[in-house]
């Protein structure tokens, strides 16, 4: 029997429209949060995220700007830009469009976000309390798999969670929220990358596996063990010559023979990707409600 779909598209919609209601309740009050997005350069897939994310931000009244700079920014320019986004009032949640072109530091230029405006979770304060047990922001990815997980009652709590990938992005966060105590965390984790010995053998130890690395349809059939739930974390562009542009989009799980094997598995596109973006907007609404003192950040998923 093939696998049931874990619907990113589905679920970003009801954390959405949840989040509609916060919003309107902020905007009544106060006023509608304001999320500032900066795009460096003309990178196409850069300008799609952002343009996603925009949308998405104002479909639920969210006032999302985006400051657009030039790639031929200097560093000293654009953290200055940062900077003055930190300090204005106004602005409850700043997110800088990664990667940076040409040789701009990102890690400066995310050092100038104030911890409490990062809504990217890249701080490393924020980092660094995720680490801790007590997170203010968690990245987006790794919260919307968790989000995704949870609103289709995947159970976690004692659950042997193998993560294929150590990014800072996504499998290093991942495994911190996994160990938070808690129904969506006290998993017991297993984070592999390209140096893992064994790789085939440490996922098939898994009841959830998570792909993370990067690479076209790393998880294969014989990988998994009957039963697990599988989430695909990876976007991927290969060529398909039967397609009208000419490739298509594909996951670090080979899909269609996991299916066969697993008993949950979320697709690419449609599964995590939508995720990672609500949860961005769950993250610029918990800013604002802290701002307004109406919440509060400290030990928060």
């Amino acid at each position: 029997m093939a696998a049931k779909i874990l619907d990113g598209k589905q679920t970003a919609r009801e954390v959405r429209q949840e989040l509609g209601g916060r919003v309107e309740r902020l905007a009544e009050s106060f006023r509608a949060p304001r999320l500032a997005v900066v795009l460096v350069g003309e990178d196409p897939a850069s300008r799609v995220y952002v343009r996603n994310k925009g949308r998405a931000a104002k479909r639920i009244g969210i006032d999302a700007e985006t400051h657009e700079l030039p790639a031929t920014v200097s560093q000293e320019t654009l953290e200055a830009r940062i900077g003055e986004l930190g300090a204005d009032p106004g602005v409850d949640g700043i997110l800088v469009q990664l990667p940076l072109p040409g040789d701009l530091d990102a890690e400066r230029v995310v050092r100038r976000i104030p911890p409490e405006k990062d809504v990217d979770g890249l701080h490393p304060v924020n980092v660094g309390d995720l680490a801790r047990g007590t997170p203010r922001f968690a990245p987006c990815t790794p919260a919307g798999v968790l989000e995704l997980l949870d609103r289709h009652d995947i159970p976690i709590r004692g659950s042997h969670v193998v993560i294929v990938g150590r990014s800072n992005l996504v499998g290093r966060p991942l495994a911190s929220l996994l160990l938070l105590k808690g129904d969506r965390g006290d998993a017991t984790v297993t984070v592999c990358h390209s140096r893992s010995r064994d790789l085939a053998e440490i996922v098939r130890t898994g009841d959830v596996v998570v792909a993370a690395v990067g690479r076209p349809h790393t998880v294969t059939a014989d990988m998994v063990k009957p039963g697990a739930v599988v989430v695909d974390v990876g976007i991927n562009r290969i060529d398909d010559p039967t397609t009208e542009s000419g490739s298509r989009l594909v996951g670090d799980v080979d899909f269609e023979a996991v299916r066969e094997v697993a008993s949950w598995i979320s697709p690419v596109p449609g599964g995590v990707g939508p995720m990672t973006i609500a949860m961005l907007l769950a993250n610029t609404v918990r800013a604002a409600e802290a701002h307004e003192g109406i919440g509060d950040l400290a030990g928060s998923r």
